[in-house]
């Protein structure tokens, strides 16, 4: 296999304008077309007094056109993580405009992207600035939006990084996922790594396990996934050819990763890392309680406070302090012991509680908000529990509870809105009038 392209060469390569970029259904995307379409839009960025533009895609050969042409335009490309409208309203200092396949009822300037299907042989763009970046935001412990910068260097680096690992497997396979282009993990192996090796890559997502099962089976293919939706597959149906698995965002146990090897016949490899690291670790779960093998160059060194990490993906000469407790092994591989902070993995997603607590203060009767994972027949969920005034404590019920999970979907992920609910007088604290986990916890054991 070639060496793997940068972005900066995706259209400049010599590569005939029928390579196909990307396909969804009976619809195929070429170079040529990509050439055609990312031209056509940088003019009316250029046209366009905003810098930093939000990039709020579903499909994701139309994310690439966007995401070339804000960068060949000489802007910033932003990935907000999501394209709820309320949420977009409520952060647009973070960016100037809104790039969308889908018309978006958003308070701001907005450019809705689609294909031509025209084509052609070159492309003539405005070259990259040497510090050109891509901007992502992820939760932070508070719920305010973190942004994470990505130079284009680092995001060449990890899908280099990525290849010495997996090109050999992924020669000549199609790549398909069942995760999102709008978060790192998606980008890192639903674009840039099929993009930097010349793979076609599924335009939409697999939601569904029929929608992998009536892939064409004259293709091989790579699936990036998560443990969520592995758990969800119907392994009763026929898959296509896979060549390989790629599962990140929350940790797979070794049941469920035999019971992907036996339903997909192949055993997944999975990913540790996150949007300020990039990747960190892989392993496979052929072996039992498999460690984490760090990929190379990456160190982990052990401080007071935890550990930090060291990686040619990380600009920073202090490293990054992690927010995951690690057992280190004799051989420089390691298990994961548990999170430091209130972020908390809800299938496969980011979860912040403190974002959780923050909407809960903002709906009327409630007081106090302590917000903690609940797991219950092995499903982690969010619960909550409230101080209501005296008026909600008094109607306290389940219409109360539905009227506001329904005004909490405007502003949370679903798996964030809250599962489990409890009313107390007050909200239990210690002697430093911290709040006691324990106690907090004890409120939802079924056993009560």
């Amino acid at each position: 296999m070639n060496p793997p392209l940068k972005l900066a060469e995706w259209l400049a390569a010599p590569r005939p304008a029928d390579t196909p970029i990307a396909w969804l259904d009976d619809r195929c995307w070429t170079l040529g077309h990509l050439r055609h379409d990312v031209a056509e839009l940088i003019p009316y960025l250029q046209q366009q007094n905003g810098v930093r533009w939000a990039l709020c895609f579903d499909n994701s050969y139309l994310f690439i056109v966007a995401l070339l042409a804000t960068l060949h335009a000489g802007k910033t490309p932003v990935l907000p993580g999501h394209s709820r409208t309320a949420l977009l309203n409520e952060q647009h200092t973070l960016f100037d405009g809104v790039l969308s396949d889908d018309a978006l009822p958003w308070q701001g300037p907005g450019i809705t992207v689609s294909s031509a299907r025209t084509s052609a042989e070159s492309c003539c763009v405005p070259a990259l600035r040497p510090d050109a970046t891509i901007e992502l935001y992820t939760s932070g412990s508070t719920g305010t939006p973190k942004r994470v910068i990505k130079t284009l260097a680092q995001l060449d680096a990890e899908a280099s990084l990525l290849a010495t690992r997996f090109a050999e497997r992924l020669s000549g396979c199609r790549v398909v996922s069942s995760v999102t282009h709008q978060h790192l993990y998606g980008l890192t192996f639903r674009v840039m790594l099929p993009m930097a090796l010349g793979l076609p890559l599924h335009a939409g997502i697999i939601g569904f396990a029929e929608q992998l099962a009536a892939l064409s089976h004259q293709h091989r293919y790579a699936f990036i996934s998560s443990p969520a939706f592995l758990k969800r597959l119907d392994y009763r149906l026929t898959p296509p050819p896979i060549a390989l698995i790629i599962s990140a965002g929350g940790e797979l146990n070794d049941q469920l990763a035999a019971q992907v090897a036996k339903g997909l016949e192949i055993w997944p490899d999975e990913i540790y890392g996150s949007t300020e690291t990039g990747v960190v670790a892989w392993r496979s779960h052929q072996q039992p309680n498999a460690a984490w093998q760090p990929f190379p160059g990456v160190e982990l060194r052990h401080e007071s406070a935890g550990f930090r990490l060291f990686s040619p993906l990380i600009t920073d000469d202090r490293g990054f302090s992690l927010d995951d407790r690690l057992h280190i092994l004799a051989n420089g591989q390691f298990h994961l012991a548990g999170r430091r902070d209130r972020i908390v993995k809800i299938e496969e997603k980011r979860v912040s509680l403190g974002e959780v607590e923050q909407r809960l203060l903002t709906l009327d009767g409630v007081r106090e908000a302590a917000a903690l994972p609940i797991s219950r027949g092995g499903r982690q969920s969010v619960g909550v529990v409230l101080v209501l005034d005296d008026s909600h404590r008094e109607i306290w019920g389940k219409p109360q509870e539905l009227a506001w999970r329904k005004a909490l979907r405007v502003w949370l992920e679903p798996v964030a809105i809250p599962r489990y609910w409890r009313v107390v007088n007050e909200i239990p604290v210690n002697s430093m009038n911290k709040r006691v986990d324990a106690q907090l916890q004890e409120l939802f054991d079924e056993s009560r």
